[in-house]
């Protein structure tokens, strides 16, 4: 029989790669499509480890795990353990559920329960096939539970995603775009204007911001130092009282900025008024929003509507 690898490898290729695109949908991630390729090549590597002096491998289940991982890592990356494991479960998951309708298709129009002789049944014999017996008592509540928790975290990133808009910034001579989380427990406001406040993270962009502001940011001190110090943005600056876990009373440092633009779903805000308190830590343990938006920012007229 004549085999045409490059066939089956191409075929094997497409088909990682629409895993992978399904699982980053499901994900709410937007991903580039040079970066589903590659995963999906690295992938598909499987089959020509097959065709090697060292083929015994390519059956084995670590060596398949370990593929997987590599295939989320390429597409995805990797930023804590939690959020791999998760990734990786979604990918499984979507790999199941796409077997499991090609192989009903499959059962539905090829397979034939009664054979030629109106006395024998193709493929049963007087107990059932052992092998259905495991998997309906093994598989089945495994599978169920391995369902229903992937679902959930399914869910919850839908919940997320909903909550996630582009936020647009501009300070003087320092512009940024990044992504936010909209959260109903952020009650910042600037106790004289009754301005909203909004959360942002300078994590792993800390150069983009003056170098006298960074250290201010980074101390939280200008409210200790007085005025005594001039700082670029200091005619900006705003000192904003809060309330946080285990201290009563906090002071935070706010910038008024030039604008602050947010784009939710096809409406796009103008916020008038408005202050950002920038923070050095990471707000989101897998980088999905930088920036956590003050829901009042949202509740004007949209000044612009894309149908």
């Amino acid at each position: 029989m004549t085999l045409y690898l490059d066939v089956i490898w191409l075929l094997n290729w497409l088909f990682d790669c629409l895993l992978l695109s399904w699982t980053a949908v499901i994900l709410k991630m937007k991903v580039s499509l040079w970066r589903i390729a590659f995963g999906g090549l690295l992938g598909s590597m499987i089959i020509l480890l097959a065709f090697t002096p060292y083929r015994e491998l390519a059956d084995q289940v670590p060596i398949k795990l370990l593929f997987s991982v590599v295939m989320i890592v390429a597409v995805f990356g990797f930023s804590r353990w939690m959020t791999f494991i998760k990734r990786l479960a979604c990918l499984y998951f979507i790999t199941f559920l796409s077997g499991g309708i090609l192989l009903g298709l499959h059962f539905l129009f090829e397979y034939k329960i009664v054979s030629e002789s109106p006395t024998r049944y193709a493929g049963i014999n007087a107990y059932g096939d052992p092998m259905s017996w495991v998997f309906v008592l093994i598989g089945f509540p495994i599978a169920w539970q391995f369902s229903r928790r992937t679902l959930k975290s399914i869910e919850m990133n839908t919940l997320s995603f909903n909550q996630i808009v582009e936020v647009s910034i501009k300070i003087d001579f320092f512009e940024c775009t990044l992504a936010g989380f909209i959260d109903s427990g952020n009650q910042l406001y600037d106790p004289i204007t009754r301005s909203p406040v909004m959360i942002v993270s300078l994590w792993g962009s800390e150069d983009s911001v003056p170098p006298d502001m960074l250290k201010l940011f980074k101390e939280d001190s200008f409210h200790l130092n007085g005025h005594n110090q001039e700082y670029t943005w200091s005619n900006r600056i705003r000192i904003i009282p809060c309330k946080v876990v285990g201290k009563d009373h906090k002071l935070l440092t706010a910038i008024k900025p030039d604008l602050i633009r947010i784009k939710h779903k096809n409406d796009q805000f103008e916020v008038e008024r408005g202050f950002i308190s920038f923070t050095l830590q990471q707000l989101s343990p897998d980088n999905r929003y930088q920036c956590i938006v003050h829901p009042k920012m949202l509740s004007g007229v949209p000044t612009l509507h894309v149908s």
